[in-house]
């Protein structure tokens, strides 16, 4: 078994130095950041973990090629890389379309690009140069190796491509049940390309919400659901039995009235089967059910409760001895 923790890149740099410390401690195995954009800079922030911390592996979750063009995410992976001393995992997606648009950016084939941005940065890390580039565009330095590349994929398309090309795959797991939609998504993809499934590194990403304090841990997944909820794809809306409507007053009062209360009132009790809330034990029954189905890589999002420090170090002792049987 594998496991890891994601956070939003929307808390203040040294929070994650904190966190990354105790969920490397804890016995985690990986530690992801968002770049979501107009919050902190993940590259910036993984710097900062990378130098804290010896043993954990960190990670981009995601970026994406059209804020940063594949060259030089190809240099901030190369160079992480080095920096973590070969510590770092390249997450990479075709990003959010609604959040583009904020700068004016059209999401335009999103899975051609996707797979063409995949194919450049590849090459670059193996020190070579992209098709369709000139012979110029390479590396000016050797890179310590080919960094993994895991896509975070939402719809059928992306996640098929995902078991196609990519080292690993962070799909968003809302609610955590649809790893059994997921993984014969993956499976198809890496069975069209010739690839085993057990070599593609599935990380079940879930939202968790941990808190003995029941109401509290149930407002930050409201907020977080009041973030993001409008960007999920079709196919997540469709098993939470939601359509992309019905968050449209969520958005509006989060994003254009600035009332992130009055968003948080709106969630509603299907949208929070977006996530986990509770103590260790809830979270366990729901972790349970996805292991049975075959997840090897629990992956532990945000919000992770109304304390997040106190939320990793609870997942330290009392869950992750229980799938490692300590």
């Amino acid at each position: 078994m594998k496991f890891s923790i994601r956070l939003n890149n929307d808390l203040p740099v040294a929070d994650y130095v904190a966190l990354a410390q105790t969920a490397e401690a804890a016995g985690f195995d990986q530690f992801w950041v968002s770049n979501d954009l107009l919050l902190r800079s993940v590259p910036v922030i993984l710097t900062t973990i990378a130098q804290a911390t010896t043993r954990i592996e960190i990670g981009t979750c995601v970026v994406n090629p059209y804020t940063i063009h594949p060259a030089e995410i190809a240099m901030l992976a190369a160079t992480l890389d080095e920096v973590s001393d070969g510590r770092f995992n390249l997450g990479i997606a075709a990003g959010g379309a609604e959040l583009l648009k904020w700068v004016n950016i059209t999401q335009e084939q999103p899975l051609a690009e996707t797979r063409r941005a995949i194919a450049q940065i590849n090459a670059l890390l193996s020190g070579g140069s992209a098709e369709g580039w000139t012979p110029e565009a390479y590396l000016r330095f050797t890179p310590r190796r080919r960094v993994p590349v895991y896509l975070g994929a939402m719809g059928p398309k992306m996640l098929r491509l995902a078991g196609e090309v990519a080292d690993g795959v962070l799909p968003l797991l809302f609610p955590p049940e649809h790893f059994a939609t997921v993984r014969p998504l993956v499976e198809a993809g890496a069975a069209a390309a010739g690839r085993a499934i057990a070599d593609i590194d599935l990380a079940a990403c879930i939202w968790v919400s941990l808190s003995d304090d029941a109401r509290a841990a149930e407002t930050a997944l409201r907020d977080k659901i009041a973030y993001y909820g409008a960007g999920l794809s079709p196919l997540i809306l469709a098993r939470l039995g939601v359509t992309k409507a019905d968050f449209g007053p969520i958005e509006h009062a989060m994003m254009t009235e600035r009332d992130p209360e009055k968003a948080r009132a709106l969630v509603t009790e299907k949208m929070l089967r977006i996530g986990v809330v509770g103590t260790a034990q809830n979270l366990i029954a729901r972790l349970d059910t996805l292991v049975a189905m075959g997840a090897r890589h629990l992956s532990f999002g945000p919000p992770l409760g109304p304390d997040p420090l106190a939320a990793v170090e609870q997942l330290g002792s009392d869950v992750l001895p229980h799938y490692r049987g300590e």
